[in-house]
């Protein structure tokens, strides 16, 4: 499949031109060797194979805690918009997501519990809870323009932010062959991400997503940490309310 869309940058652009300088042309064979832990370029006609390492984007803490220290070895990103409160389980969450990761450049399209590291995600055994998960599977329709998507997006991320519960957006670049990519939210709970979807940069968002995707697809997930267990489970959500 040949891309003729625009693509919009991803959020660690910024940061890979303070770490690294990116051929202008890379070989088919350049790209199908590089190490997929090394920060790429965002620009979707450099890539021949789909793009491993992308860091999540976590929500600043608010203004009391203390922040996270970051990874040396594949840091994530942080908003500068600061949420206003967190529970103290979640803020076991956000410091463990610090790794989060897919695990297969196939993000796109593999069940959402395959694409990302969530058996290496490790909380204290005493706490238990349940957070509300939000995947995004999408293919861009040719020729769409992606910059006032992206704008809409990014204001979209920081109102969310700002008025409390997400903890944590990650998102792919289009799979090269297929145009399908992946975007993903992790709330504290579904009364959050369901009073999002009614804030005017979110509708805003929505309104030209409609306009620009060729598919959109939801899928809607809980993120379970049961007591006496390290580790967490993702499950498919089927009803009712998640977390608090």
């Amino acid at each position: 499949m040949t891309a003729t869309f625009t693509h919009p940058p991803h959020p660690s652009s910024l940061k890979a031109k303070d770490t690294q300088t990116m051929p202008s042309d890379p070989t088919p064979e350049a790209s199908a060797e590089r190490d997929p832990h090394t920060i790429p370029s965002f620009e979707l006609k450099e890539h021949k194979v789909p793009v491993l390492y992308l860091p999540p984007l976590l929500s600043s803490l608010p203004e009391r805690i203390p922040p996270h220290n970051l990874p040396k070895e594949y840091p994530p990103l942080v908003t500068e918009t600061r949420l206003p409160d967190i529970d103290p389980a979640s803020l076991s969450l956000h410091k463990a997501l610090h790794h989060f990761k897919p695990v297969t450049p196939d993000y796109a399209e593999a069940p959402y519990g395959e694409a990302f590291n969530w058996a290496e995600l490790e909380l204290p055994e005493d706490e238990e809870r349940e957070w509300y998960c939000v995947a995004f599977k999408s293919q861009r329709k040719a020729g769409s323009n992606g910059d006032a998507l992206y704008e809409a997006d990014k204001h979209a991320h920081e109102e969310a932010v700002h008025n409390g519960g997400l903890i944590l957006y990650w998102y792919g670049i289009p799979n090269p062959q297929t145009g399908m990519n992946l975007a993903t939210c992790i709330w504290q709970s579904r009364k959050h991400a369901v009073a999002a979807n009614s804030r005017p940069h979110h509708i805003k968002a929505m309104r030209l997503a409609a306009q620009s995707y060729e598919v959109y697809e939801l899928g809607r997930y809980v993120l379970r940490k049961s007591k006496g267990e390290k580790h967490v489970a993702i499950e498919p959500y089927d009803g009712g309310e998640v977390g608090w």
